[in-house]
């Protein structure tokens, strides 16, 4: 996770000119029929719609430059929806966007305003996990709408998942690339598809994405979806808002971390008994995660492939890496505690039940 400069891409700058292309071109993420077999006992969110209103909330860092926030809401717009930017969405406290109260008030707010079908995060950074007390679960379960964000905010993810029993999707933030770019046309496919039309997802990869997939170890299991931000899911450890391990597909990606801090977590999550759990790992795209100093250095270095090898492997279970997700440009939307099948053959991770009504 970001704990320097956060590296996002805008979710937004150029997704206008995407709008038109994303029904038309669909069948490249697989759209097949509702299977009639899964029951989900989470909450699903009703699917957004054209000219709804979406409210625009930042539950932990505000973004770097305030000038960007007419942009990211423009964008949205562009999108086909109305913005709708919560009272305190300018605000800002240190490395927060504004303090504790302000930031939950707006998040509830939008959950408990009818006008709001949908809410999106405008970055990550730090500090969705302050709120995590200060939120009513009931009210937002009996209020379940589309929820969107990844890096930081898979705090809420696990919170909405463990105390909501709701659907939630780990997805583009809205800063996902003023300054840095533009948020891929497979991002936006993705997000669109998952929130925007009960259907099933599918696979999450495509021809070109599936390149970079690796397969550690085959297999083929079926699981609930759970996972995040590998940085604030082992901070979640011992805490009510951990996520349940058992015969989990565990997805999990970062930024910005040294192989050391990844052998770190998951013999935390070892250690604490979790990963013996699962029925599978799907590991996306790792972003910048490499020691500078490997270079200048005698002592042995080891990668990040090394280490999910070593932590990994004696597990036994499927493990499929480089997936299409993450602080990355091409960051596929996921539907926090749905039903997916992690495909350790063709190297794939397949959503198996719509996410929205």
């Amino acid at each position: 996770m970001e704990r320097k400069k956060l590296r996002r891409r805008s979710f937004l700058k150029c997704i206008g000119l995407a709008a038109p292309v994303i029904l038309s071109k669909s069948s490249a993420f697989g759209m097949s029929k509702i299977p009639e077999t899964i029951q989900t006992h989470l909450v699903k969110p009703a699917r957004l719609r054209p000219g709804d209103v979406v409210g625009v909330v930042a539950p932990a860092s505000a973004p770097d430059n305030a000038d960007d926030v007419d942009r990211l809401l423009d964008g949205l717009a562009k999108l086909g929806f109305k913005p709708k930017p919560a009272p305190n969405l300018r605000k800002r406290l240190g490395f927060l966007a504004g303090d504790d109260a302000a930031r939950a008030s707006d998040l509830m707010g939008m959950f408990t305003d009818p006008e709001v079908k949908g809410i999106i995060c405008i970055r990550g950074g730090y500090g969705s996990a302050r709120l995590l007390q200060m939120l009513d679960y009931h009210t937002i379960k009996k209020h379940a709408k589309v929820f969107c964000g990844f890096s930081d905010i898979t705090s809420l993810h696990c919170a909405f998942h463990v105390h909501s029993k709701m659907v939630s999707f780990h997805g583009p933030t809205l800063n996902t690339s003023i300054t840095e770019g533009t948020l891929s046309e497979f991002s936006i496919q993705s997000l669109m598809k998952t929130v925007t039309q009960p259907v099933v997802p599918g696979g999450i990869c495509d021809d070109e994405t599936r390149k970079a997939v690796t397969i550690l170890k085959p297999g083929t299991v079926t699981g609930p979806l759970i996972g995040g931000n590998l940085s604030v899911l082992a901070a979640t450890m011992g805490t009510p808002y951990r996520p349940d391990f058992k015969g989990a597909i565990f997805f999990f990606e970062d930024v910005d971390e040294k192989p050391y801090r990844f052998d770190n977590m998951l013999t935390q999550m070892l250690n604490a008994g979790l990963l013996q759990q699962v029925a599978g790992i799907a590991v996306g795209t790792n972003k910048d995660c490499i020691d500078p100093d490997a270079a200048k250095s005698n002592e042995f270095h080891q990668t990040v492939e090394d280490v999910l090898k070593d932590r990994l492997l004696p597990l036994g279970v499927p493990i499929v890496s480089g997936l299409p997700f993450g602080h990355v440009h091409n960051n596929a939307t996921l539907p926090m505690g749905l039903q997916a099948t992690l495909d350790g053959v063709n190297g794939d991770l397949i959503i198996n039940e719509p996410a929205v009504l």
